[in-house]
Formats: structure tokens, sequence, C-alpha cells
């Protein structure tokens, strides 16, 4: 199959609300011994995690539909390390403070703050630059339409981690899936960055699920480029599951356990950089 065309930032805000509905149901779910369950975000339990959602959603309301920035740094931030930092304490500060809400009240005002997130993102232009750029990526600058899937893949992943601690179903239906691989792996190319090989060279990837999702990583002239679709003649094939690629690019797992999960063929020096990329700040 020859190379289908470059692959755009997918179109992700449809997917918000029922991603925000599957959250709200979930939590209702849960038991009092569920919500103070660890997670393999493992500085936080499963209710921390749930206020750390409400953080991010109420974050980018004020940010995107009032226009009211988080609060600045108390000093200069001027490595990618001290930005993390940063974001980190922020977040930390938020979670403390919640632990004194009921889970109850945390569900009433995630349900609220879901469906203010629907609008805010719905009404941003998809083209317009964003306000921050979408790093793990390599980009310096980011389109909204980027960065809205970006976020997608945030609260996605959060509420993998609390189903993953309560045993609860993993979210595998394709329409939602693919978005999120379609994101996650534009880690890829930057992780590429000082892989060399002949342009041309091509690795074949597979994200197994409920569908196949398939890309291809490219080398050309300017470097590695991403794209849908299947190579005819790749250097390197990766095939991996969905529970391990996404724990793989979020931190969850380390590289070594990742590589033991999936199947893999064809030249070491274009396998080692998939198992380093990180689709997350960090």
């Amino acid at each position: 199959m020859s190379i289908p065309d470059p692959l755009p930032p997918p179109d992700t805000r449809p997917l918000f609300a029922p991603l925000g509905h599957d959250l709200v149901v979930l939590l209702r779910s849960l038991t009092p011994e569920d919500w103070g369950r660890p997670t393999v975000c493992s500085a936080w339990t499963v209710k921390e995690i749930a206020a750390h959602l409400l953080d991010t959603a109420c974050r980018r309301i004020s940010l995107d539909r009032d226009h009211y920035p988080p609060p600045a740094p108390s000093r200069p931030v001027t490595s990618q390390e001290e930005l993390v930092t940063w974001l980190n304490q922020l977040n930390a500060d938020w979670v403390r403070a919640c632990r004194r809400l009921s889970p109850a009240l945390l569900i009433d005002l995630l349900e609220t703050a879901e469906a203010a997130l629907v609008a805010t993102l719905a009404a941003l232009d998809p083209d317009e630059e964003a306000r921050f750029a979408v790093t793990w990526a390599g980009e310096e600058k980011s389109s909204n339409r980027f960065d809205t899937a970006r976020e997608l893949t945030e609260r996605w992943l959060h509420q993998q981690q609390i189903r993953l601690a309560v045993e609860a179903p993993p979210l595998t239906r394709p329409s939602l899936s693919g978005a999120i691989f379609a994101t996650f792996l534009r880690a890829l190319p930057p992780a590429y960055r000082a892989t060399a090989a002949d342009v041309g060279t091509e690795v074949g990837l597979t994200i197994v699920g409920e569908e196949d999702y398939r890309f291809v990583l490219r080398r050309q002239e300017e470097g590695w480029r991403l794209v849908a679709g299947s190579s005819a003649a790749p250097m390197a094939t990766i095939r991996i599951a969905e529970e391990p690629a996404w724990l793989l690019f979020t931190k969850g797992i380390g590289g070594s356990e990742a590589r033991s999960l999936a199947w893999l063929s064809g030249a070491e020096s274009l396998v080692a950089p998939f198992f380093s990329a990180l689709a997350v700040m960090a």
C-alpha cells in the first residue's frame, strides 16, 4: 500500500461531550473505597485524579472563555524543566485543597465544568494559533486544533488511569481511540530526531485495539514525518496494544516493560526510540 496523505491534527471537539459523560457515569458508580485507591499516577489516588480533572477544566474555561490567566510563576521560567516544576506545583496545590471536598460534590462540580469545557473549546477557531505550543510534539507554535486534541488526550488518559485503578472497562471505542493515538504518536518525530536513516526509510506502527490503528514514520529530507496508513516496505515494525501504548507515552510504564508487551521486527536503531517517546509534559 502506498503512503497516503500527511496526517492532519484530528478535530476532536465532538469527542469531549461523550468523554465527559463517561467520566461522570464512572465516578457515580464508585464505592467509598474506590475513591482512595492508588493509581498508576503514583502521587495521586482516584479522588485526586478526579480533582485534577476539575482543575484543568476550570483552568481552561477561565483562560479561553473568560480570558483570565493563571497566576504567574513567582520567578521567571527559563527552561522546560522549570516549566514542568511550576505546573506540577499548580496541580499539587489544587489537589491538596480538594481533599476537603466530598466525592459527591466533586462529581457535581465536574458535571458542570465538563459541559462548560465543551462549549469553550467549540468556540475556538481551530486554525488560529493556540496560547501554548504542544512542546512534547516538538512544536514552538501549535494550532488550536492540535492543542484541543492534546487536551482530549489529557482528559482521556486520566479517566483511563481511574478505570485501571478501579477495574472498570477501559475506553476503547474506535472513534475515540483513533483520535487519541493520532495525537499521541506526534511525539515520535522529535523522539526520532537523532536517529540516522536514509531518506525514504519507513517504520510501520500499529496500535492494536478494537480496530488496528496504523501509522508510518517516514524519514524525509527535513526529518521524520508521521502519516496514517501502512508501509509497503518498512525497515522496522512495531505492534503494541492500546493499554501498554498509552501507559508508555504517559509514564505509566517504562520502555523495557512496554517492549516486552510489543511485537517487534527490523533494525533495533529504528525500534528503540519508540520506547522513549512521551506525549505528556515531563
